[in-house]
């Protein structure tokens, strides 16, 4: 079987596709987990990368959990105590991973989302879905919770109301629903997700990177501190984006009626 995952750099951009379309791009039962964390530790690496694409190969973009792996938790073989720890040790330090990347980070919807699946776009800052795309928090439907990390990252994206809909229900919803509720921002024809992707990264990526980590840095805080504490928080990065030489170089060409030419030093 191919690795998982594919690692491709185009500039300033990372594009990661997900390469097991014959299981349906599962994020268990094989080296998902391991390749993910690999993958953004390189990424978190590299101050050159502006931005991060995710997608995927095949007609699924993930159907989440390996429910054929999962058998063997129902007997006498694991512990509880062994399982919370395959959690924890498991499909976790994805989600710890891939949102905690600095860089801004799009994930491209090609098809349907599945469990894990639909809460691994939720770990993405944006998602872009193609038509054929659809969304489940499916794991009731299977008897069991989202042990992700749904429960957190859904809310944040769709609305607690929304995200209690479909968590109880368990119910897929289309890329239409999606874009209605907030979960996605765009929904394109098939054959133009990826370009829509690459388009909306090239807008993000033609700013300066430093500056690009510190915003995504404050949204996040800002959902969970108070206004005063974004306020003291946004007073010291502004100290370091003013001086900066992307900041002079911002002004420069802005006098000058020029493009800027941003670096990474």
């Amino acid at each position: 079987m191919a690795n998982f995952l594919i690692y491709e750099k185009d500039g300033p951009v990372v594009t990661l596709t997900m390469n097991q379309p014959e299981i349906r791009n599962a994020l268990t039962g094989n080296t998902a987990v391991d390749e993910f964390v690999v993958a953004c530790e390189r990424i978190r690496a590299d101050m050159s990368v502006r931005a991060v694409i995710l997608t995927a190969n095949g007609p699924v973009f993930s159907s989440g959990g390996n429910v054929k792996d999962m058998r063997r938790f129902c007997g006498d073989a694991m512990l509880p105590a062994q399982i919370r720890q395959w959690y924890i040790t498991g499909i976790q330090r994805l989600t710890v991973a891939l949102y905690q990347l600095e860089v801004p980070t799009i994930a491209a919807v090609n098809g349907p989302a599945i469990g894990a699946g639909c809460d691994i776009t939720c770990m993405c800052d944006l998602r872009i879905a193609s038509e054929d795309a659809t969304f489940a928090e499916s794991f009731v439907r299977v008897g069991l919770i989202p042990g992700d990390g749904g429960a957190w990252l859904l809310p944040r994206a769709v609305g607690m109301a929304k995200a209690m809909e479909m968590a109880f229900t368990g119910d897929p919803i289309s890329a239409r629903e999606a874009l209605a509720c907030g979960l996605v921002s765009q929904v394109v024809a098939p054959d133009q997700l990826l370009t829509a992707a690459q388009n909306l990264a090239a807008r993000i990526t033609r700013n300066p990177g430093n500056v690009l980590r510190m915003t995504k840095r404050l949204m996040r805080e800002g959902q969970n501190l108070s206004l005063d504490s974004v306020l003291q928080m946004s007073a010291g990065l502004q100290v370091i984006a003013h001086k900066s030489p992307q900041h002079l170089e911002a002004i420069d060409a802005f006098i000058e009626k020029r493009s800027p030419i941003f670096t990474d030093e």
